[in-house]
């Protein structure tokens, strides 16, 4: 990174909307040009995937596929595929199980007149995308085969479309032809309009910057599709899982669930299936961050049948290899790869070296900076020059929720800091985000409105409730990008100077 960049921090479902959840169409254009008159060049987003009823982003059933929730209903009409869909209650929390009954039939009945359709003017593109990403085609049939299961997990099909035996994988691909083709199409939707996005917001001046989890579900076409990858028992299923112990998060740790890799089956192979998810990353997003960095150095295993995850251990990561290999298959013309850390919690020495070898930024966060230590790392006279700072993430409250639940001894620590009274405390903090050294300031789009803690969007260990938050629409007005842009100016961070 050499050029100092502010950017905002807001996922795609909460937009606002009339079909219960943000989409990649009109709205997604106007929060664009609300960022552009805002001096703005970064839109922070998690990640991209489908997701369950609960709506984690961070829980897919595949690595490499969109969320075809995000899909805008009014760009398929606008190409013949579907009915205008008359808006529904634009509901300021997401209900994704409802929005799922409601949107889903759509968007496959849209792709159902698509490929029935052969003179429709997409199919040269369509034809374009299964061919440059075959991944599609898997990701296809693992759908279809779940919807025909009864949505069983895979390790409960028939043994040999369980153990992908080729005669029952070609005579499942032929007896679900339709269902695949479909469900292809359903991915060249998501694939299209995101590809629009992204030219409107390059028009505008803005960088997207994505998210990559660090796991993957279990029950998804990644691990059913390359088992010999992932730290399987003989049931087919994880006998230990992922998770993180105690930290600033729970005093119990979490544990995740997610099935653990076999590091070194990935590197006997190269690191092929890494590369391949972060490639598609770096074609979605100009910038694309890692979640919990920290387990390709060591990651935590805990027992799956655990009753928490303070029992877990410690053990090594792929380390430097992994990034080695990843540089040498997307590193850019300086031979840097375009990925952020995120370097939060038990953070050790051998983080900090496989983050320096790799030449990647990491994370500063505000909200961590003030227990007192005039060395602790994330008060922004230690902030690292490559980074990105951060008030809050979406995995912690909101600046003034923050605010309002600390102790007063930490309020004081703030106040005397930056020299404040606390009367408009968000601004305040927002304004030591953006004055910082971190090449990178994101500021949430909460924290701008300065909502307090009902505006938080996950709670991390919490299992429901989470990934809900929307805006309302015309809430983030003109004057609120006058302030951003008064202090990314101040800063010398404006998008246009």
């Amino acid at each position: 990174m050499s050029n100092r960049q502010a950017g905002l921090l807001l996922h795609p479902s909460s937009l606002p909307g009339g079909h219960g959840i943000g989409d990649l169409g009109d709205e997604a254009t106007r929060i664009l040009d609300w960022m552009a008159s805002a001096g703005l060049t970064l839109w922070q987003i998690l990640p991209l995937g489908p997701v369950g009823v609960d709506g984690s982003p961070y829980s897919s059933w595949s690595a490499l596929a969109g969320n075809p929730l995000l899909v805008d209903l009014r760009e398929l009409a606008r190409a013949g595929l579907c009915d205008d869909v008359a808006p529904q209650r634009d509901d300021l929390r997401v209900d994704f199980a409802a929005v799922a009954a409601f949107k889903l039939p759509h968007v496959h009945q849209a792709a159902a007149k698509f490929v029935s359709t052969p003179d429709h003017p997409w199919h040269g593109a369509f034809s374009a995308f299964c061919a440059a990403n075959p991944w599609a085609e898997q990701a296809a049939l693992f759908a279809t085969l779940r919807d025909h299961y009864g949505n069983k997990p895979w390790w409960c099909w028939p043994a040999s479309i369980r153990d992908r035996r080729p005669a029952a994988l070609k005579a499942a691909n032929n007896r679900h032809r339709s269902a695949v083709t479909q469900r292809l199409a359903v991915e060249f939707f998501f694939d299209r309009q995101w590809r629009d996005l992204r030219r409107r917001a390059a028009e505008r001046n803005v960088q997207l910057f994505g998210d990559v989890p660090i796991y993957v579900g279990g029950d998804s076409v990644d691990v059913w599709g390359h088992r010999n990858l992932f730290a399987l028992g003989p049931d087919r299923r994880p006998t230990h899982v992922a998770g993180v112990p105690p930290d600033a998060f729970s005093d119990t740790g979490q544990m995740w669930g997610n099935p653990l890799y076999r590091w070194d089956a990935h590197r006997n192979d190269g690191f092929a299936w890494w590369i391949a998810r972060l490639r598609r990353a770096l074609t979605q997003c100009d910038l694309v961050r890692i979640d919990h960095f920290r387990a390709f150095a060591a990651y935590w295993q805990v027992p799956v049948d655990a009753a928490d995850a303070r029992s877990g251990s410690w053990q090594p990561g792929p380390g430097a290899p992994l990034f080695e290999a990843l540089t040498d298959a997307l590193g850019d013309d300086d031979g840097g790869l375009a990925l952020v850390a995120e370097d939060l919690g038990t953070i050790d020495d051998d983080v900090h070296a496989l983050m320096a070898s790799a030449g990647l930024p990491g994370m500063e966060v505000l909200q961590f900076a003030f227990d007192g230590d005039p060395h602790n790392g994330y008060l922004p006279h230690n902030h690292r020059k490559n980074a990105v700072a951060y008030v809050g993430t979406h995995d912690n409250d909101t600046a003034l929720g923050w605010w309002q639940r600390s102790d007063d001894h930490v309020r004081h620590r703030v106040r005397s800091y930056l020299g404040v009274d606390g009367h408009d405390i968000v601004w305040d903090l927002m304004r030591m985000a953006v004055a910082s050294v971190a090449d990178i300031a994101i500021l949430t789009a909460q924290d701008v409105l300065a909502l307090d803690g009902s505006g938080r969007m996950n709670i991390p260990g919490k299992s429901t409730g989470n990934w809900g938050w929307r805006l309302r629409a015309g809430q983030l007005q003109q004057w609120h990008a006058d302030r951003v842009r008064q202090l990314v100016e101040r800063y010398g961070r404006l998008g246009d100077a």
